[in-house]
């Protein structure tokens, strides 16, 4: 008898409780970036960057050589 109390009192009160903050934690843990999400971030943020740099000077040439280019091409 005083095992199928304990172990009732387990499931509707300590398993709850435990299910609840195991995921409480792990959802606190996704939110978190870690340093190498960071880095890789960073990293790419440098090469967008340079690729819209890039853009501009590509769009820049051929606008001096094709000044007609946006129009025959949007």
């Amino acid at each position: 008898m005083l095992f199928s109390m304990a172990l009732i009192a387990f499931v509707v009160v300590a398993l709850p409780v435990w299910i609840v903050a195991h995921y409480l934690v792990r959802w606190r843990a996704a939110r978190v970036i870690s340093g190498e999400d960071e880095t890789l971030l960073a990293e790419l943020h440098r090469t967008a960057e340079r690729l819209e740099g890039r853009v501009q000077t590509l769009e820049r040439i051929l606008d001096a050589e094709l000044p007609n280019w946006r129009r025959d091409h949007d």
